[in-house]
């Protein structure tokens, strides 16, 4: 596919021209100014910086779900984050992300998981109940992570480290809450339980983000939603294994089902809560202890105590109802924390030098015209 006005040869299925950003949508359709996926620095250069918002439209972010996206978008997106591939603070954009890539993931995950259930039950092969577990697990907080991932604007993070995270991180955070809970001995209450697992978490998530190349909000959001996504799915597919060996397939698959449907307000977005806390905290300082004892830090670290211990109370309608209270609580706090993210980078944007008033598309259309 050539485009127009570059001239540059495109792969077939793309919807951008890959050189100058054009977009090859019919005009007939409905347009959206802000539709491309950080994936062009020149689309940028033609968005008047007065003209971009960081005021969040949900329907607006979940537009690009369910429209069709060509393999050569998704894989766009998974070679950010690279010495090479990882933009410059200029050419980030300060508005809201439109994720897709997360609801694809889910779909594949939901479909695997369907297949090892027809071995398991419809063929009584046992040999698909361990994948049937892991992948059970691992389904929702892996698609809550890809959302976050979409989110991290600054596309500083590869994915590879994002899985070394999840997988390290995630067992790190888990051993020391039993080192924690073995120092507690018998004084296990919820409130003991809240403190102990997010002190884990906060433990990892800080050892991660602890240099300074994490130095965004929405970094420490997706660094906290990978050691949390790790931690929700090693602890879920415990409680899935434990209730197959003290029940039947049936107590399993309701473990795994209830465990799925409330993972995206739980450990992900907590772990998530607290790393984007503190690395506002932190702001451009290096790391010392002062840090978490700023209030920017406490305040979301005591909430998500709070919400954590009232999660495993026994107080009556808590399951489900309160549960889904306190997840949107945690979503509330989490998409406040991106806004701000976003703002983060509006700010420092604005502090480099101003653009120039010719876009560099313009720029490079007419160097070409000139041409001879």
């Amino acid at each position: 596919m050539k485009c127009p006005d570059c001239i540059y040869s495109n792969p077939e299925g793309v919807k951008f021209c890959l050189n100058c950003g054009k977009n090859f949508s019919s005009e007939d359709e409905i347009q959206d100014p802000n539709q491309l996926f950080y994936e062009f620095a020149s689309y940028v250069d033609g968005i008047p910086r007065n003209h971009r918002s960081i005021v969040p439209n949900i329907k607006n972010i979940f537009s690009r779900v369910f429209r069709k996206h060509s393999v050569l978008e998704a894989e766009r997106l998974f070679i950010v984050g690279t010495a090479i591939t990882t933009p410059k603070i200029e050419d980030v954009k300060e508005t809201w992300p439109k994720p897709w890539l997360f609801a694809r993931v889910f779909i594949f995950a939901l479909l695997t998981f369907l297949g090892l259930h027809i071995g398991l039950i419809w063929f009584q092969n046992i040999n698909f109940l361990p994948g049937l577990i892991v992948v059970g697990a691992f389904a929702v907080p892996l698609t809550t992570l890809i959302f976050f991932w979409e989110m991290n604007a600054p596309q500083n993070i590869a994915i590879y480290r994002i899985i070394y995270v999840v997988f390290i991180g995630g067992i790190l955070s888990m051993l020391a809450a039993l080192v924690f809970f073995n120092l507690l001995k018998n004084n296990i209450n919820p409130i003991t339980i809240g403190i102990v697992e997010e002190l884990a978490k906060a433990v990892t998530v800080i050892y991660f983000v602890r240099n300074q190349k994490y130095r965004y909000i929405l970094n420490g959001l997706l660094i906290g939603a990978a050691v949390g996504a790790g931690f929700a799915a090693f602890e879920t597919a415990g409680y899935a294994l434990r209730s197959l060996l003290t029940g039947s397939f049936e107590t399993l698959y309701n473990t795994l089902l209830w465990r799925s449907v409330l993972a995206p307000g739980g450990h992900v977005a907590w772990a998530a809560l607290i790393g984007a806390a503190f690395l506002r905290a932190r702001e451009n300082e290096n790391f010392s202890l002062s840090i978490l004892v700023k209030p920017k830090f406490i305040r979301i670290f005591l909430l998500v105590v709070l919400i954590h211990a009232l999660w495993d109370t026994d107080i009556p309608g808590m399951f489900p109802y309160g549960h889904s209270i306190l997840m949107a609580i945690s979503w509330v706090v989490a998409f406040r924390m991106i806004q701000l993210g976003l703002k983060e980078i509006a700010e420092k944007k604005s502090q480099l030098p101003e653009e120039p008033k010719e876009s560099t598309v313009t720029a490079k259309i007419i160097s070409k015209v000139k041409q001879p």
